[in-house]
C-alpha cells in the first residue's frame, strides 16, 4: 500500500514501483542472508559479513523483481 501513497512524477510509475520493491527486496535479502549466516556458522555479524550479504542480495533482488514485473501469470496459463 505504500506504493499508492508515494508519487515521484519525474521517474514514471513503473520505475517508481520497481525501485520501491527492489529496495524492499534488497533489505529483506540482506536480513535473510545475515540470519542464515549467523544460524549456520555462528559467526558474529561484522561489517564485512554485511557487505558480503549485500553483494549476494542485490543481484537476486533485481532479478526477482524483473521476473515478477514482466511475467503475466494469467496470460501464460491460458496459452
Amino acid at each position: 500500500m505504500v506504493v499508492d501513497k508515494v508519487n515521484i512524477p519525474f521517474i514514471g510509475r513503473k520505475t517508481e514501483i520497481f525501485v520501491e520493491f527492489f529496495l524492499f527486496g534488497v533489505l529483506m535479502g540482506i536480513v535473510e542472508d545475515l540470519i542464515a549466516i549467523f544460524v549456520s556458522t555462528g559467526e558474529p555479524i561484522t561489517p564485512k559479513i554485511v557487505m558480503i550479504a549485500s553483494l549476494v542480495a542485490v543481484p537476486f533482488a533485481g532479478f526477482s523483481e524483473l521476473i515478477v514485473d514482466r511475467f503475466n501469470f494469467g496470460q501464460h496459463l491460458r496459452s
